[in-house]
């Protein structure tokens, strides 16, 4: 399992992506969920990635070669985010169609994504693909989205994110739902990779990569952790009759 988030605001886009990755308690390894394309001054385009590793490792191996080398999936070529999404589907229900026989009595050969990025002409935009192939766009209204392990991290997100939150608030929240994540959930686990992307930059140069002992991220979870603690020990008791 893994949890990876996306959240498009004001400001631009945030996404976030934890490292951990297993096919049962005693193989559990660190793999990288987020790459991204870039022209620089032309388009920034990122990929998060839940699901079968071997499937979705396979989409993201066939991108890579094919802005290397030109060919119809190319997301150079793509004129927006939206051919940018529909180019992932097609690469990703080929893999399907390829290997999907094989892999099924063994297991979900299915994978998710979350693809944000700017195409220059266009405003930042972040989608959602589901395992059969269909992806949504994000919006104002719906501005975040989430694929693996998504129930733990959600409930801060829902309370204090909007539209108009600033890009290092929203980093802070992405933070801390990964956090609360992790706490809950041995299948989710650092290196946790965060990009804060600031609109019409075309540049991934914020990203970021916290460890578990990383001191930016520790001083985060603490200073939550004990404004939590403070703000309940000030909240009243409900009301329970004497022993």
């Amino acid at each position: 399992m893994t949890y990876c988030l996306g959240v498009l605001i004001q400001d631009g886009l945030v996404l976030a992506s934890d490292s951990r990755t297993n096919a049962g308690i005693d193989q559990i390894a660190m793999v990288r969920k987020q790459v991204s394309f870039v022209l620089p001054g032309e388009r920034t385009i990122t990929v998060l990635s839940a699901g079968n590793l071997a499937t979705t490792q396979a989409v993201v191996t066939s991108l890579k070669q094919s802005w290397s080398e030109g060919d119809e999936t190319d997301l150079t070529r793509a004129p927006t985010m939206f051919d940018v999404a529909t180019i992932l589907c097609s690469v990703y229900r080929r893999i399907l169609d390829r290997d999907g026989d094989y892999v099924r009595p063994f297991g979900d050969v299915t994978g998710s994504f979350i693809i944000g990025g700017q195409i220059k002409g266009e405003e930042p935009r972040l989608f959602q693909v589901y395992p059969a192939g269909n992806f949504i766009e994000a919006g104002p209204r719906t501005q975040f989205l989430q694929i693996g392990e998504t129930k733990y991290g959600k409930p801060i997100l829902d309370r204090a994110l909007n539209f108009e939150t600033s890009i290092g608030m929203t980093a802070k929240l992405a933070l801390l739902s990964f956090d609360a994540t992790i706490h809950s959930n041995l299948s989710v686990g650092p290196p946790n990779d965060l990009l804060p992307y600031r609109r019409d930059s075309y540049s991934v140069e914020n990203l970021r990569k916290y460890s578990a002992t990383n001191a930016e991220w520790s001083r985060i979870r603490d200073a939550y952790s004990e404004g939590l603690i403070d703000l309940l020990s000030r909240v009243p008791d409900p009301a329970i009759d004497p022993p």
